[in-house]
């Protein structure tokens, strides 16, 4: 399942036009009203230098409107693969036309309604399940494990993780504040594992991911991810196309912009705009390309 996101992780750095950043992604019963400007900062928020341990907690509420499980095949069929390595790009599951999955919780979810985010130095437990290794082009010291809370499709609140380079984890702490407020969707957030970059593509992967350590593909630099100075956002929501190449592969009828669907990312919307006032630039309004999910600090 995670075998498109490294992928599309892998291929980050420029083209004549454009960067060409290839991609690898209120209440506690419900999140507020999805907007597209800015969110003003949540009063009820907490940064903590240290990790808080959360005790879970249980809701009978029901799940909103068009909410269902993954299917069950999610992550397990494996497509052919193309001389550039990808996968072969597929029309989509009728299952994944308008994805809103229920989130696993890995994670103690944050408690009454409020936003919490932790930055600390990265533990070794973290380490072990990422990709970084001493050949990586930056060190432990230069990276943080940061945890944030996000509202999933699911209408609850949870807690996701990223590594991410120590220079932006406050502001990028922020701009989880500011989708917090937005109410927008996010299906998962948690490390991705080495064993992920040799997987074998299937296409259908929407991890929420900053750090991922590989060098781009086709060349010996390594992409933003490998510096924690990028994240990809809902991979699946918002796709990557270059050409005939789509990343992830089943999510081509997500590059229809105009079929809005909670979990998107558009031109001028609230996150776009987050990002953009904490200094990071977005790869949907390239020219030769379009990353849809791709948000970075160097605009590559």
């Amino acid at each position: 399942m995670l075998a498109v996101l490294v992928l599309l992780l892998a291929a980050c750095n420029a083209a004549a036009t454009a960067p060409t950043s290839t991609p690898t992604s209120p209440p506690a019963t419900s999140p507020p009203p999805t907007t597209t400007s800015t969110a003003t900062p949540s009063t009820t928020s907490t940064v903590v230098t240290s990790t808080t341990i959360i005790m879970p907690t249980t809701t009978t509420e029901p799940l909103p409107a068009g909410v269902t499980a993954p299917p069950d095949w999610l992550g397990t069929r494996v497509l052919p693969e193309t001389e550039a390595g990808f996968g072969e790009v597929q029309p989509t599951p009728a299952e994944l036309m308008d994805r809103r999955f229920v989130t696993e919780d890995l994670l103690p979810p944050p408690v009454d309604g409020r936003f919490v985010a932790t930055i600390d130095p990265v533990p070794d437990e973290v380490v072990a399940r990422s990709t970084w290794s001493e050949v990586c082009p930056v060190t432990l010291d230069e990276l943080r494990y940061l945890t944030v809370s996000f509202w999933g499709f699911d209408g609850l609140p949870h807690t996701g993780e990223l590594l991410i380079n120590a220079t932006q984890a406050e502001v990028i702490a922020g701009v989880f504040e500011a989708m917090w407020d937005l109410g927008f969707p996010i299906e998962e957030m948690r490390i991705t594992p080495a064993d992920a970059l040799d997987a074998p593509p299937t296409g259908d992967s929407n991890n929420t991911v900053s750090f991922v350590c590989r060098p781009a593909t086709g060349g010996t630099s390594w992409s933003q991810h490998s510096y924690g100075m990028a994240i990809d956002v809902n991979p699946f929501h918002n796709p990557y196309q270059a050409g005939d190449v789509v990343l992830p592969e089943l999510a081509s009828a997500y590059l229809d912009r105009d079929r809005l669907l909670p979990g998107m990312l558009v031109r001028g919307d609230g996150v776009v705009e987050a990002f953009g006032a904490a200094g990071w630039e977005w790869g949907g309004e390239w020219n030769t390309l379009v990353d849809y999910q791709h948000f970075s600090e160097s605009g590559r």
